[in-house]
């Protein structure tokens, strides 16, 4: 596994890490983690019918996915993917998963869907690959590790 704290310096990244206890949920991230900075994001590890797609979707903590109006904007059926898949892919566990997991998509299979009103925030919040810290880091810093990530992202309103 790649260490995402060398590939933030190497790209020179600057991030501000907050430690705190395991969160799983949405709900466990908010009630301990409500004082850091940022916009407070969750990520959906999704797969298509026939499994050979993947998304990252990111979206604000305060928003609901509606898996309906996503299937119709990638013009696929959508259902969550595996533990497995998600291991496979990102490299994480259910509970940590991350835009930083990008770093072990080595085959840059992964499609990233980020909802566009995280645009009205001047950093977003990342796990680290664990869920036991998050760091905070600039939108600009965000956009500089998707790019060097190389995986397709798009901006939609979700």
């Amino acid at each position: 596994m790649t260490d995402i704290y060398k590939i933030l310096s190497d790209l020179n990244i600057p991030f501000t890490r907050y430690d705190h206890p395991a969160v799983f949920t949405v709900e466990e991230a908010e009630a301990l983690c409500n004082t850091i900075p940022g916009g407070h994001i969750k990520n959906l590890f999704l797969r298509n019918r026939k499994g050979d797609k993947h998304y990252l979707i990111v979206i604000g903590v305060e928003k609901q996915v509606d898996l309906k109006k996503l299937e119709i904007l990638l013009d696929e059926k959508l259902s969550f993917a595996s533990p497995e898949r998600l291991m496979h892919f990102l490299g994480v566990t259910p509970g940590s998963v991350t835009i930083l997991g990008l770093i072990n998509d080595i085959n840059k299979e992964v499609v990233v869907i980020i909802d566009i009103e995280l645009s009205k925030y001047e950093s977003l919040d990342c796990h680290p690959l664990i869920n036991t810290v998050t760091l905070v880091i600039s939108q600009e810093g965000v956009a500089n590790f998707l790019k060097w990530s190389g995986n397709e992202v798009r901006h939609i309103s979700l």
